[in-house]
This record gives C-alpha cells, structure tokens and sequence, in this order.
C-alpha cells in the first residue's frame, strides 16, 4: 500500500463574520489523503474553501476542528516537508533568478554550494540557464512562473501545494508550464495538491479530481483520471476520454453549484 503523504481528518474552517453576526463555515467535515507521488485537483465553485485547504495543509491556519496531517504527522505550523505555490510568482525584485531559486535553500541552511548545485540543475531542466544572472523584471510572464515552480521544488519538498499557479498566463504559456509540470512531479516522483477553475487543467495534470460543493465547502465527487501519460499534458488531451472527463466534471460542478443553495450563504472564502 502507498504512503499518505498528505491527510485531511474531517476538517472544518469557521471565520469570524465582519459584521459580528457570527461564525461562517467556509469547509465543514472534510476528510481525504493523497499518497505518495500522485497529483490531486481540487475543483468546485468560487468561495468553497479550496484555498483554506491548502493554508491549512500548510500550516499557515489552524482549523475549527479536525486536523491535516503530513506524513503522518498533525499539521501544527508551517512544515518543512510541504512547499506552497501561489498564483503571483512573488518573485524577490532585487535577488537574480538564480538567487530566488536558492532563497528557500538558504533559510534552511544549506550550505551555499549545494544551494548553487540545486538551482542550477532546476535552471537548466525548466530551460533557464542562461537567464540566471537576470532580474524578475527582465522575464516574460511565463519565465517568472518557471523561476517560481523552481523555488518551489529547490527545498525538496514531500508535498507540494499548487493555488492555481498558472491562472495568470497566456492559454500558450499555460500549456507549457503545465507540460513542465507534469514532467518534474514525474521525474521527481513528488505529490502534489493542485487548485484550479480550469477543468482541461485537472484532467490533464491528475490521478483523481475532488469536487467540492459551495461553501461550505464539502467533497461531494471524487473522479479517477484513468488516463496513461500524466507526464504528458498535451497527450491527455488528445486522447478519446479527454472530452468526456471534462464533460462528467462540468456536470458535477453544476451539482456543486445548487449544492446548498437553500443556505443563502453569499461570501467568499
């Protein structure tokens, strides 16, 4: 049997209403793992607590109740085993591509050799290298995004934690970046929690798509990708199933949409 990497135990995420009404559910009763080297999509409707997930997988918020474990271990702060990757490349202006790439590295206090030794070989498998020496500002869009992606692997994370890291770019530069994606978390053999609104996107990068309801949020679907090729975005997308997995996720989110409906909740989280 493979390792769970990473753990939801019947999670629920309550914030304090802005005007002092009370407490608003954005997740209730949450419960689902994903083992070791496999890619996960979380999908579902705006405000249903997608990212709430993800801060609390990391460590960055507590929940209400309930826990998220990683390797077995209860989340109960920011863990050196899980990199987070945001849909801003937040890219540090004054520090080179190659030294944003080692920023992690460094806080974990690897010895500046290695930290060059790293981001030199991410450098040159997202085709950067010769751009190492280059400022964020000098970069397309697309090229941030990969310095980010590199940042993000460099600490050799377990598991990482994808808050729609592509949504910025292009439908070209998308594809691509999902292509190097999908190619790193294979030869890397890493596990992955992805967010996205982009059906295509979950389809082609994952094993298994979550679908969650309307806030709160709860996992009402889960769909297993049974596709070959997940190194291989563009060739999911043509093979036969490929319509048809989009199809059956876009009927579920229709569901997810009147999920609860009769609640009246309105606010996004």
């Amino acid at each position: 049997m493979s390792v769970v990497r990473l753990e939801y135990r019947n999670v629920t995420m309550r914030f304090a209403d802005s005007n002092d009404a009370g407490a608003l559910t954005a997740v209730r009763g949450v419960s689902f793992s994903v083992h070791d080297a496999e890619v996960v999509s979380l999908i579902g409707p705006t405000g249903c607590g997608k990212s709430t997930l993800l801060n609390i997988g990391s460590g960055l918020t507590p929940p209400s109740e309930g826990s998220a474990f990683v390797d077995g271990e209860r989340v109960a702060g920011p863990n050196a085993q899980v990199a987070f990757m945001l849909q801003k490349d937040l890219l540090l202006p004054w520090r080179t591509v190659a030294e944003n790439v080692t920023f992690g590295v460094e806080i974990q206090g690897l010895p500046l050799k290695e930290c060059k030794r790293r981001a030199a070989a991410l450098l040159a498998n997202f085709k950067l290298a010769e751009f190492s020496g280059h400022y964020p500002h000098q970069l397309s869009g697309g090229m941030r995004q990969r310095v980010a992606l590199a940042r993000t692997l460099a600490v050799d994370p377990h598991v990482l934690l994808l808050d729609e890291p592509f949504s910025a770019v292009d439908a070209q530069t998308r594809m691509v970046l999902q292509r190097d994606l999908a190619q790193t978390l294979k030869q890397a053999n890493k596990t992955a929690l992805l967010i996205t609104h982009d059906l295509a996107e979950a389809v082609t990068l994952s094993d298994r798509v979550l679908v969650m309801s309307r806030r709160p949020g709860t996992i009402i679907d889960e769909i297993r990708i049974e596709m070959p090729q997940r190194d291989n975005p563009i060739a999911r997308r043509r093979d036969a199933k490929f319509n048809d997995y989009v199809a059956h996720l876009m009927d579920r989110l229709d569901i997810a949409h009147v999920a609860l409906e009769r609640e009246g909740e309105g606010a996004a989280w």
